[in-house]
Protein backbone atom coordinates (compact mmCIF):
# COMPACT_ATOMS: atom_id res chain seq x y z
CA UNK A 1 0.00 0.00 0.00
CA UNK A 2 1.29 3.76 -0.61
CA UNK A 3 1.22 5.62 2.18
CA UNK A 4 3.56 8.65 1.17
CA UNK A 5 2.02 12.17 -0.07
CA UNK A 6 1.44 12.44 -3.70
CA UNK A 7 3.12 14.59 -5.45
CA UNK A 8 2.13 16.27 -8.61
CA UNK A 9 4.67 16.34 -11.33
CA UNK A 10 5.47 20.03 -11.20
CA UNK A 11 6.36 19.61 -7.35
CA UNK A 12 8.39 16.38 -7.88
CA UNK A 13 10.35 19.00 -10.35
CA UNK A 14 10.19 21.70 -7.40
CA UNK A 15 11.59 19.31 -4.97
CA UNK A 16 14.14 18.06 -7.60
CA UNK A 17 15.48 21.74 -8.36
CA UNK A 18 15.51 22.57 -4.48
CA UNK A 19 17.66 19.59 -3.87
CA UNK A 20 20.02 20.89 -6.65
CA UNK A 21 20.63 24.61 -5.30
CA UNK A 22 21.79 22.62 -2.06
CA UNK A 23 22.46 25.12 1.04
CA UNK A 24 21.86 28.09 -1.19
CA UNK A 25 18.34 27.16 -1.31
CA UNK A 26 15.01 28.69 -3.66
CA UNK A 27 14.19 31.90 -2.84
CA UNK A 28 10.51 33.41 -2.78
CA UNK A 29 9.14 35.10 -5.65
CA UNK A 30 9.55 32.02 -8.41
CA UNK A 31 7.11 30.81 -10.79
CA UNK A 32 7.61 27.52 -8.40
CA UNK A 33 6.80 29.16 -5.43
CA UNK A 34 3.03 27.45 -4.34
CA UNK A 35 4.87 23.92 -4.72
CA UNK A 36 7.89 24.89 -2.47
CA UNK A 37 4.86 26.23 -0.12
CA UNK A 38 3.19 22.79 -0.75
CA UNK A 39 6.50 21.10 -0.01
CA UNK A 40 7.24 22.95 2.95
CA UNK A 41 3.73 21.89 4.19
CA UNK A 42 4.65 18.10 3.54
CA UNK A 43 7.75 18.53 5.46
CA UNK A 44 9.89 18.29 2.74
CA UNK A 45 11.08 21.90 2.13
CA UNK A 46 11.21 24.31 5.16
CA UNK A 47 12.08 28.38 4.95
CA UNK A 48 15.40 29.30 6.72
CA UNK A 49 16.00 32.68 8.93
CA UNK A 50 16.80 34.30 5.14
CA UNK A 51 13.42 33.92 3.33
CA UNK A 52 15.04 30.78 1.15
CA UNK A 53 13.75 27.81 0.85
CA UNK A 54 15.96 24.38 1.67
CA UNK A 55 15.14 20.87 1.29
CA UNK A 56 14.58 18.83 4.55
CA UNK A 57 16.09 15.23 5.09
CA UNK A 58 12.86 14.14 4.44
CA UNK A 59 13.00 15.91 1.16
CA UNK A 60 16.32 14.64 0.16
CA UNK A 61 15.09 11.53 0.86
CA UNK A 62 11.83 11.38 -1.45
CA UNK A 63 13.74 12.67 -4.06
CA UNK A 64 16.40 9.93 -3.85
CA UNK A 65 13.67 7.41 -4.15
CA UNK A 66 11.09 8.77 -6.21
CA UNK A 67 12.76 11.12 -8.46
CA UNK A 68 16.00 9.32 -9.07
CA UNK A 69 14.58 6.11 -8.62
CA UNK A 70 17.58 4.68 -5.73
CA UNK A 71 17.02 2.61 -2.62
CA UNK A 72 16.96 4.52 0.39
Amino acid sequence: MWDEPYLETCCRSALHRLCLSGSLGRPTGLRDQPCLERLEGLGFACMGADGRFRATPEGEARRRSEILKLAS
